[in-house]
């Protein structure tokens, strides 16, 4: 078993029309889209024809696809991979868009990729290492699409206009969401043309957003693919089929497709998700509906308030100054207005008492000694609720 790096080593030399495209080339591309095309890739406004893999790897600002420093490594890696391949080496990149509007809580990336079999893949980028994308995650939650989803839905359509026949469409996190969101408020004239739709570990729709688009026109063509300790893919997800990848790491880290296991030329699955984790995704699902449009609209930007007191705008300088971090952030918490301190101890305090019935629930079976060790945890947690 190995990951998408070691499947382009091994299928790279299969051209599409040898071994047909498969939910693990998507993850590859998907993945693809995290690249900074910036200044290298035409923009939907441009002119000029889309870029080959060797004018990339040609140009004097390469090593600009790598400005994200998480995955320097595995990105130039699957750079290489790609480009070597008889697979990938003709993939042609364009349409390239990448906004970050503070203002606006949006953090929005879109590109489009000519597959060497004249196919396209209209793809989503998920969120990125910007504080403010991962302010807009949090938004999800809320009834009114985010800004992102519809600039998704224009993207599309637009993008369908140069596009001859039949296309995919797929994004990783965020961007399985965008590209589900997409597909189900996009003309229905464009929605007829699409061949799969590739959501990789993204979030899911509050049941009224669901509702007011073309979800069920959408359904079957679906693919949704998730690590066996999914948190994200699982968010507001409660309908709808979908694979369980295996990984090769443990807890939320399986969100990095660079963890996913590939056997032979296809996903290792699995019968389903953790125990654990499913549990808790469910508690989690169920707070997030059980909370007023107000009470998360509070939650949100208090968090995102806090998170703001680190004084950086990415998540990498977050990570790498953590004790500073930490730090500015007590100071941030006691800062908070008095009332809505209360009330985001009310709206945790709910978090709580739904998970602790959920963990009742789970434990019934369990042994005498293992319910007082929850039961003494429970506790613990209580006290930090009700000083």
């Amino acid at each position: 078993m190995g990951t998408i790096l070691d499947y382009l080593k091994e299928y790279g030399d299969y051209t599409l029309e040898e071994k047909p495209f498969s939910e693990v080339d998507s993850l590859a591309l998907c993945q693809f889209t995290y690249l900074k095309f910036d200044g290298l890739a035409p923009s939907p406004c441009q002119d000029g024809p889309m870029v080959s893999l060797r004018e990339l790897a040609e140009n004097e600002a390469y090593d600009r696809l790598y400005g994200d420093e998480r995955y320097r490594e595995d990105n130039t890696a699957l750079f290489q991979g790609m480009y070597h391949s008889k697979r990938f080496q003709n993939l042609k990149v364009g349409n390239y868009v990448n906004q970050i509007d503070l203002e606006t809580e949006t953090q929005f990336s879109a590109v489009t990729f000519l597959l060497p079999n004249g196919v396209s893949y209209v793809a989503y980028r998920g969120t990125d290492e910007t504080i403010v994308g991962w302010k807009e995650d949090l938004n999800l939650a809320f009834s009114e699409p985010v800004r992102g989803q519809r600039m998704a839905v224009d993207y599309l359509e637009k993008t369908a206009q140069g596009i001859e026949g039949s296309f995919y469409v797929g994004g990783h996190s965020k961007g399985g969401n965008f590209a589900t969101f997409a597909c189900m408020k996009c003309e229905a004239s464009v929605r007829r043309r699409i061949l799969a739709i590739y959501d990789h570990d993204g979030p899911g729709f509050r049941p009224e957003v669901k509702f007011q688009g073309a979800y069920d026109e959408i359904k079957d063509r679906i693919h949704k693919t998730v690590p066996r300790s999914s948190l994200v893919g699982m968010l507001l997800y409660s309908e709808g089929a979908y694979s369980v990848v295996e990984s090769k790491t443990i807890g939320l880290a399986q969100h990095n497709p660079y963890t996913w296991l590939v056997r032979e030329d296809g996903f290792q699955t699995v019968d389903g998700l953790y125990a654990g984790r499913k549990f808790l995704d469910e508690a989690l699902n169920q707070w997030i509906l059980s909370l007023s449009q107000e009470q998360m609209h509070i939650f949100v930007d208090t968090f995102y308030q806090i998170v703001l007191a680190s004084e950086t705008d990415n998540l990498i300088d977050f990570t790498a100054n953590w004790f500073q971090s930490l730090h500015k952030i007590g100071t941030a918490l006691k800062g908070i207005e008095p009332q809505t301190g209360k009330a985001m101890i009310q709206i945790m305090k709910s978090l709580f008492e739904i998970a602790s019935l959920h963990v009742k629930e789970r434990v019934k079976s369990k042994t005498e000694s293992q319910r007082e060790k929850f039961n003494e945890g429970i506790q613990q947690l209580e006290q930090i609720f009700t000083k």
